[in-house]
């Protein structure tokens, strides 16, 4: 995939559809963006289009005040 270039039609489509398996596998946004070459709102955008509920940040949580 050549980076930076408009990505339409079936194309896009086959991307989508990989990206969405990856994801729900446990890949990261960040991941996908790596392995792509692709920006991670791009990513983030693709996934939202195909309807992917997309995961917290995760992390720890802080302790709240007072703890």
């Amino acid at each position: 995939m050549d980076k930076g270039k408009r990505i339409t039609g079936q194309a896009r489509e086959t991307l989508a559809a990989e990206l969405k398996t990856a994801y729900g596998s446990g890949a990261s946004i960040r991941t996908l963006a790596a392995s792509t070459g692709r920006s991670y709102g791009f990513i983030h955008r693709i996934l939202t289009e195909t309807g992917v509920t997309l995961r917290g940040r995760g992390g720890a949580a802080r302790p709240g005040p007072g703890a």
